[in-house]
């Protein structure tokens, strides 16, 4: 490999758990942790419009990861520029208080950089990519380098899986359902779309839909006010969707834009070509 590989590489957790189909699941597992937190949902509703552009915002956050793991340095320092810009102009009204603030705040950027991270690597886990519990610690460490990109002191964010864990823990209690997690939570139950393609969304939608509000932790389902099956049943169920998934070819998958790994593939050489099974070789 001559190329430029980026801020991570063919030799990182990183670069192979992302490329696993079984990442979009874990993607709306993760929009659904970061409503629980009022201000940084807050934050989405006042400046977004994810209900009316759903699609759209889906794959601009996915071009985002993307390009912050599979572009070259300067694609991700220069995505990284673009999203700390955009931040800083942004503001919201906390719920309870009144009180204006950014939501560039540390606090509100952590959270949602934990909740993402802690949803890949958990679903993915789950769903039978083979992670040890180092490298699992690892891929934690690693995404310390995208909480960067957005601002974030890299040293101030949780480096493996038990200070995620304790972060989690300390956070609880600003955890809450309100109005803004309710409409998020209707939302993605039943995203607006075309009504020729409603059928379509009540059938392939709502079960992944399901399936990544089942992974939730339980204390999720408890604020929500919704249960989940048992855990055993959403851990069969996320094991047959990720080999599922899996029996899609990936050059077949990857062709789905924004078609970064393909890219990577192209400027790396074939050896870089993402898969779970090469982590730790």
């Amino acid at each position: 490999m001559d190329g430029d590989a980026g801020l991570f590489t063919p030799d990182s957790v990183t670069w192979h758990l992302h490329g696993d189909p079984i990442m979009w699941i874990a993607g709306i597992r993760a929009l659904w942790l970061q409503a629980l937190h009022p201000r940084a949902v807050r934050g989405v509703m006042e400046n977004s419009d994810f209900r009316s552009d759903a699609w759209g915002r889906l794959m601009r956050t996915a071009n985002y990861v993307r390009t912050t793991i599979y572009g070259t340095t300067e694609d991700a320092e220069r995505a990284g520029a673009r999203v700390r810009k955009i931040h800083s102009m942004l503001g919201a009204t906390d719920p309870d208080t009144g009180e204006r603030y950014g939501v560039d705040e540390p606090d509100l950027l952590l959270w949602v950089h934990c909740a993402e991270i802690d949803s890949y690597l958990h679903v993915g886990r789950r769903s039978g990519i083979p992670l040890t519990d180092t490298q699992a610690d690892r891929y934690v460490a690693e995404q310390r380098a995208r909480a960067r990109l957005v601002g974030l002191d890299a040293d101030a964010v949780p480096g493996d899986r038990a200070a995620l864990a304790a972060y989690f823990a300390s956070v609880r209690p600003v955890l809450a359902v309100g109005a803004d997690a309710r409409a998020v939570d209707e939302f993605l139950l039943r995203p607006s779309t075309h009504p020729l393609l409603i059928p379509a969304r009540e059938v392939l939608w709502r079960r992944v839909a399901h399936l990544a509000y089942a992974s939730l932790p339980p204390y999720a389902h408890a604020l929500y006010g919704r249960p989940a099956p048992e855990p055993a049943v959403v851990t069969r169920r996320l094991r047959a969707t990720g080999s599922l998934l899996r029996c899609v070819p990936a050059r077949l998958r990857w062709q789905l834009p924004p078609k970064h790994i393909l890219d990577a593939i192209a400027r790396l050489g074939p050896d870089a070509r993402p898969a779970p099974y090469k982590v730790g070789q």
